[in-house]
């Protein structure tokens, strides 16, 4: 005795709509009407869930950021120019009698612009050129650390230098 059993597609047809029991007919379809699953349209040209990732990371998803390599980092040093100290001064300092002082203490003082009146800054380091020209106005620049010391062979010696004194090492050949 033979039993014939009807196909799924005959006997789970929804009702004459095509859901073949699934509700609703495109609940059934694979993940194109959801937009995918996962981070699925999120690439180069998003158009699916571009919105979200606006939303979520910003504009920095897409994209290049920086010309760097991985094994390099940014530098990241705060740094102002004398140009900007002179026209801001008020911002930056306040007047001791006929000098101004300026505190920096985290900035790098590049030579950039003119010196025009007398200044006291506190910062923690300055290019030569910043240095000369406020040392041609009668001002001063204070380095909240101390410079680092550097390095030179002459005719095989070791030469350390710091800003008062100089210490040569004969090097043993």
């Amino acid at each position: 005795m033979k039993i014939k059993k009807r196909k799924k597609s005959s006997r789970m047809h929804g009702r004459k709509m095509g859901t073949h029991g699934w509700g609703a007919r495109k609940k059934h379809k694979k993940s194109g009407h959801r937009g995918g699953t996962g981070m699925a349209g999120t690439g180069k040209r998003a158009d699916q869930k571009k919105t979200l990732i606006t939303k979520l990371y910003g504009n920095k998803y897409f994209g290049k950021q920086g010309v760097t390599s991985k094994g390099t980092k940014r530098d990241t040093r705060k740094r102002i120019n004398l140009q900007s100290i002179e026209l801001n001064l008020q911002k930056y300092g306040k007047k001791v009698g006929d000098k101004w002082e300026i505190n920096l203490k985290d900035y790098k003082i590049l030579g950039t612009g003119e010196v025009k009146n007398k200044l006291i800054i506190k910062a923690l380091e300055a290019s030569k050129s910043a240095i000369e020209k406020v040392k041609r106005a009668d001002g001063q620049i204070i380095f909240t650390r101390p410079p680092k010391q550097s390095r030179t062979k002459a005719g095989g010696e070791i030469v350390l230098t710091t800003n008062k004194k100089k210490l040569v090492v004969k090097n043993k050949k």
